[in-house]
């Protein structure tokens, strides 16, 4: 059986409750599904013996900038077991701009999950140290929002004096 086909039937398997969306492009796959069950879809990833998702590469998110699930909040794992990498997708809706942490799980995304929340303001739930990374802790707005001006907002963040 291929990986592909593998991971889809062991999701389905486990989660048979969960209704996810499975898409592939270039021989990639990304499996789409509620935000509620991000951790215990990660935890099986990460500990089934066959699969083996021990690292989570990247952490990321998209404004689509539309009113319902403005944002998906995108993780790509890879099995270093199987050299297969598969991207998660959970949709995030602005009213409620939260989502869990799998910092639990997977080290590496303390500091993924802190720029996400950083650039989008997307909060994650039981981050041990949710904090921004580049931008000063006061600063109000998130840079990478689709509704944030191209050239800033004039007067939010002092610059250096020359």
């Amino acid at each position: 059986m291929e990986l592909k086909e593998l991971v889809t039937q062991k999701l389905k398997d486990k989660f048979s409750s969960i209704n996810f969306s499975f898409t592939e492009y270039r021989n990639e796959l990304t499996v789409s599904f509620d935000k509620k069950n991000i951790v215990e879809v990660c935890r099986f990833l990460n500990d089934d013996q066959d699969l083996q998702f021990k690292l989570c590469e990247d952490v990321t998110a998209v404004d689509w900038a539309r009113k319902d699930n403005r944002f998906t909040v995108v993780y790509h794992i890879f099995s270093l077991k199987n050299n297969f990498r598969l991207s998660l997708k959970a949709d995030v809706d602005e009213s409620d701009c939260a989502i869990d942490t799998v910092s639990s799980i997977w080290k590496t995304a303390n500091w993924e999950e802190r720029e996400v929340y950083d650039m989008y303001g997307i909060s994650f739930n039981n981050h041990h140290d949710l904090r921004r990374m580049y931008m000063p802790e006061e600063f109000e707005y998130h840079p990478l929002r689709k509704d944030f001006p191209l050239m800033g907002i004039p007067g939010s963040l002092p610059l250096p004096k020359k």
